[in-house]
């Protein structure tokens, strides 16, 4: 591929606050595009203030969401400002959006009326509970999706209160699918010329990642409880207390459980028959795991990771932040760069050929680039 940022020359316009269509447009925006991000005149996306802490003049999760884009003012209530967001979305090859439903056909800029002024248009549409359905107008945050979508249902230990997955997963995911609908629109308009009106949401994002707990429960009825660090289909496939720290094991077959006895010393257990198969173990959790527990509990965690990498068995520490920003592996994967505000920022986790597509502008201070607008006035 001769060109890591293949979407350069690409304009998209990006109507969206938060997380989800601003990661949309951080995507194509590492990809290449030019993103022009449309923000409410008197306060800007609601992540500017979603801190501390700061970075230079924002937040530092507005700056990770937004490296790279334009930042222009529009108030949609003025008729004249509308007119010339419509002139700036006709200009350009497409739009993501996750503002509030209905609150863009209010102002003469639904997709339907833009799409017929110029089909060519690539929308993209980022919803809370989805297009149709009885909860299809109501508004939706991440920690909503994870609840009603059944993922905190499967996280945490099942033993206090509900666990929600402690990043953004669900709003960051439902970006990933916009973007993937963008680009798949992208290609099938070099053949037909024709754009497309792409729909996502979060509650369709959550279904997404509960897939394989659904697909259990409608082939045995068998509604998934959490396990912690574990998971319902595979023991043991979690993590354990070593004398110094948590170390995650992921013994995930038969195969693997054998060496992994064999570290511990505990090749009676792949002769029980209890605990032979995978799904013998999967019967017989409650029994195996503070086995595997106890004997864990005699080792170091580096000594005993080494072992297990000797024997071939998956291990890895659990780190925190402080210590993945500084981890080897994170430097010598590039896969964090330096901003030109100075503030180190995660890239997008691809490379073509080796090499990993990013923009390295920092995040636009609010309309700094209103300029841009005159010109279309005129």
């Amino acid at each position: 591929m001769r060109n890591a940022r293949p979407l350069e020359g690409i304009v998209v316009v990006e109507l969206g606050h938060s997380v989800a269509a601003p990661y949309a447009g951080l995507i194509l925006a590492d990809l290449g595009a030019r993103v022009i991000k449309v923000e409410n005149p008197s306060k800007g996306d609601y992540a500017r203030d979603w801190a501390p802490p700061f970075w230079r003049d924002t937040s530092s999760s507005f700056a990770s969401l937004n490296r790279g884009k334009e930042s222009v003012t529009i108030d949609f209530a003025n008729p004249a400002e509308a007119a010339t967001l419509r002139r700036l979305i006709l200009d350009a090859d497409g739009v993501i959006q996750n503002l509030r439903p209905g609150i863009l056909d209010k102002f003469g800029l639904s997709p339907a009326s833009l799409l017929a002024e110029k089909p060519a248009l690539i929308w993209c549409d980022i919803g809370a509970f989805g297009a149709r359905g009885p909860m299809a107008h109501k508004p939706g945050y991440d920690p909503l999706m994870q609840a009603s979508s059944g993922i905190m249902s499967v996280t945490g230990d099942g033993n206090g209160s509900p666990v929600r997955v402690g990043i953004s997963m669900v709003d960051m995911g439902s970006g990933m699918w916009a973007a993937i609908g963008f680009l798949a629109s992208l290609v099938a308009r070099k053949d037909t010329g024709a754009g497309s009106h792409v729909s996502t949401s979060l509650f369709e994002t959550g279904l997404g990642w509960m897939m394989i707990p659904l697909a259990g429960y409608e082939a045995a009825g068998d509604v998934r409880k959490p396990y912690g660090s574990g998971v319902a289909e595979i023991v043991p496939y979690q993590a354990f207390q070593t004398k110094a720290g948590w170390l995650m094991v992921a013994a995930g077959n038969d195969n693997l459980f054998r060496k992994l006895c064999g570290v511990l010393g505990r090749d009676d257990l792949t002769t029980d028959k209890d605990f032979a198969t995978n799904s013998a173990r999967v019967v017989n959790r409650e029994r195996l795991i503070p086995i595997i527990a106890e004997e864990i509990a005699r080792f170091m965690p580096e000594e005993l990771g080494e072992r297990l990498d000797a024997a071939g068995v998956p291990n890895a520490p659990l780190l925190a932040a402080d210590e993945v920003a500084r981890h080897p592996q994170t430097k010598a994967l590039d896969i964090t760069a330096e901003c030109d505000d100075g503030l180190p920022l995660v890239s997008i986790p691809i490379a073509f050929d080796g090499e990993r597509p990013r923009t390295l502008r920092r995040a636009p201070r609010l309309g700094e680039n209103n300029e841009m607008l005159k010109a279309l006035h005129d």
